[in-house]
């Protein structure tokens, strides 16, 4: 399965010629590559799938999907390689 995980923005740099940012998922820290959406700086929420932030959402949505995503045991396991923090 893939999904598409909400995540905070916390830093970007530039790595090879690319945008990346250290982004939060409820405790989990994670690289991304930010190239489709260079809008998002710190603070941004983005939706992440394979490692690419592929979109921009507020928090509000961000905090909705992560809720349903934690009450789906297993689903965000299976993508981060751990679960979401309680």
């Amino acid at each position: 399965m893939c999904l598409g995980i909400p995540g905070q923005v916390l830093a970007t740099r530039e790595e090879n010629g690319l945008l990346m940012a250290t982004v939060d998922f409820g405790g989990i820290r994670r690289e991304v590559c930010l190239a489709y959406t260079p809008e998002a700086g710190p603070g941004a929420y983005v939706i992440v799938h394979v490692g690419f932030a592929i979109a921009v959402v507020d928090e509000a949505e961000a905090q909705r999907t992560l809720a349903v995503l934690r009450a789906m045991t297993g689903a965000v396991e299976g993508e981060l390689g751990e679960p979401l923090p309680g």
